[in-house]
């Protein structure tokens, strides 16, 4: 092969090459970009050191949500914006889309919630039940899942 075909193809190849990798570089941070200005699905507030609330968040995350953690020295506070009632409260109070979840409350029934869209606050697990999702410390104890309705009154939402 005479020298100059030869620089002309390693020239070509160079330029491809430096051409992909440009390429794949820019969609990369493009996408980077993209990712981090996206908000999460779920924030959910919590008190600082709390596990359970932990474990709630990552047992969504397992089920395709992303999970935006908020460390609050006054959830009462949250609470009270979000107008959640004493009896109805929880360890966590999360936003999704327009709804309130508070507490331990299953995936499915989140998906209910967003897929129906009742014209209400929220679904509420009062408490913690003790084998509700990140709690996980009982099998098969039953519990509740309420509807929070935006006059502040609930109704039975599920049984599990």
């Amino acid at each position: 092969m005479k020298p100059s075909r030869f620089l002309a193809y390693a020239t070509l190849i160079i330029v491809v090459a430096g051409g992909a990798i440009w390429y794949i570089i820019n969609d990369y941070y493009d996408t980077k970009a993209a990712r981090q200005s996206q908000k999460a699905d779920i924030v959910m507030y919590k008190n600082e050191g709390c596990q359970c609330c932990d474990k709630w968040a990552y047992y969504m995350q397992g089920k395709g949500y992303s999970v935006k953690t908020v460390t609050s020295r006054v959830l009462s506070q949250v609470k009270a914006e979000q107008e959640i009632p004493q009896n109805m409260g929880a360890c966590h109070t999360a936003l999704i889309g327009d709804y309130v979840v508070e507490g331990h409350v299953p995936v499915e029934d989140v998906k209910r919630l967003l897929r129906e869209q009742p014209d209400a606050k929220g679904i509420v697990v009062p408490g913690m039940p003790a084998s509700s999702p990140g709690m996980n410390t009982a099998l098969n104890e039953p519990f509740k899942v309420y509807l929070l309705k935006n006059d502040g009154s609930t109704e039975l939402f599920a049984q599990h």
